[in-house]
């Protein structure tokens, strides 16, 4: 009987570590994208992956108000929206906020986003359940969709964090790759940044 159970428990951590990617715990490549339904974004409006049908590609970034780093990147993922989004473009790029600190409030973000004048759309899910599903762990955290909504990237924007200038840009080459329906070749990175600030249950 012991032995039955020891033989079970590693099984379940067998599959438990199949499924996790290498520096996420919770999905891996190639797994179905969790899908986000009516959060309130920066633009009055509410927001669904289900609107982005028309896109062959969706980047999702969680990001936040409060991480210095985040903050940091920001003219990139403006760099990297005007090159690959817009309302011509195949590529959807949505940035998430699930932090619950006063900084982190819809009314703060949306000052943000008007003072910097984001080209992408930027959310806000209180409940933290968007973040949890995608096993984010950082800000910022990059996760490419390819057009069946399959997780084909995810990890970090690039190589070197701001100041330093990148030599590598992950997600470009990520976002390429899937337009042209090819396999990333580096499909999971480890990201950098602030840590998600999960409210821990009481």
């Amino acid at each position: 009987m012991h032995r039955w159970v020891v033989a079970a428990c590693l099984v379940v951590v067998a599959s438990a570590t199949i499924h996790a990617g290498q520096f996420n715990n919770v999905l891996n490549i190639g797994d179905d994208a969790p899908a986000w339904v009516e959060l309130p974004g920066t633009d009055g409006k509410k927001h669904s992956l289900a609107d982005l049908k028309a896109k062959s590609v969706v980047v999702v970034v969680f990001t936040c108000n409060s991480c210095p780093v985040a903050e940091d990147y920001e003219p990139r993922i403006m760099a990297f929206a005007k090159k690959h989004g817009g309302a011509d473009g195949h590529v959807a790029i949505v940035a998430i906020n699930v932090n619950k600190v006063p900084e982190d409030r819809l009314d703060k973000m949306t000052e943000r986003a008007k003072e910097r004048e984001f080209n992408f759309a930027y959310l806000h899910d209180e409940s933290q359940k968007i973040a949890k599903s995608f096993g984010a762990t950082y800000t910022p955290e990059f996760f490419v969709l390819d057009k069946d909504r399959k997780i084909a990237y995810m990890g970090a924007m690039d190589d070197k964090g701001p100041p330093a200038e990148p030599t590598t840009s992950f997600l470009d080459r990520a976002v390429e790759a899937t337009l042209k329906g090819e396999k990333v070749t580096k499909a999971e990175t480890l990201a950098r940044g602030c840590k998600v600030r999960y409210v821990r249950p009481r």
